[in-house]
């Protein structure tokens, strides 16, 4: 393992031990603010401690903005590499060890939340940008490339069983059969929300010209 590399975590219970993992004894008011600065210091046994003492309600911290365990976890992961390379950065005269810790969590899953729905709209806009000119099914004829950018805004508006089918045919190619058989809805429920849908966004795209 290089110096670089936060050591793996031993995955104990989440309460924490005065006996540190070298074998001494804390003392300390703020015990995260006492292993932090022992990390900096490049003791293994306090990355460990700390682990074990919060990462269940640092990733219920995580959780709770990002809505999604996998994505949770991965943020988690991040926060604790950062904790590992920098925790220099921490300052006990500016809060405890903990705050900081949330502080660093919350930055991280905010971070994360705002680039899955930068890529989200950026494949909105690249899948019907190239389905407008597939001229292939009726309902494409209510796009173009110059309007394509609006229409994400618009299908936002939708009802998510009216939008999802039309992003899946548009996005995705899929026919209606395929995606009745996906969604697992009857073909003609599905023709009838794209229609009503379409409807919607037509009018939507419309009112905003």
């Amino acid at each position: 393992m290089s110096s670089d590399d936060p050591p793996t975590p031993d995955h104990g219970p989440p309460g924490y031990d005065a006996h540190t993992a070298d074998g001494t004894v804390t003392t300390a008011a703020d015990p995260c603010g006492d292993q932090l600065v022992r990390i900096a210091n490049g003791s293994t046994g306090a990355f460990e401690e700390l682990f074990a003492a919060q990462s269940r309600i640092l990733m219920a911290v995580i959780l709770r903005i990002v809505k999604s365990r996998s994505l949770a976890e991965e943020v988690l992961q991040e926060c604790f590499t950062e904790v590992w390379t920098r925790c220099s950065g921490f300052d006990s005269d500016r809060g405890t060890g903990r705050a900081w810790l949330i502080t660093l969590c919350r930055r991280r899953a905010i971070d994360c939340v705002r680039s899955v729905q930068a890529q989200q709209d950026r494949d909105f806009a690249d899948g019907l940008r190239a389905s407008a000119g597939a001229g292939e099914q009726v309902e494409q004829t209510v796009i173009d490339k110059s309007e394509s950018d609006r229409t994400v805004t618009a299908l936002k508006i939708l009802p998510e069983d009216q939008s999802r089918p039309i992003v899946m045919a548009f996005y995705q190619g899929l026919t209606h059969a395929e995606i009745s058989e996906s969604l697992r809805v009857p073909l003609g429920t599905i023709k009838t929300r794209i229609r009503d849908g379409m409807k919607k966004l037509r009018e939507e795209l419309e009112a905003s010209r």
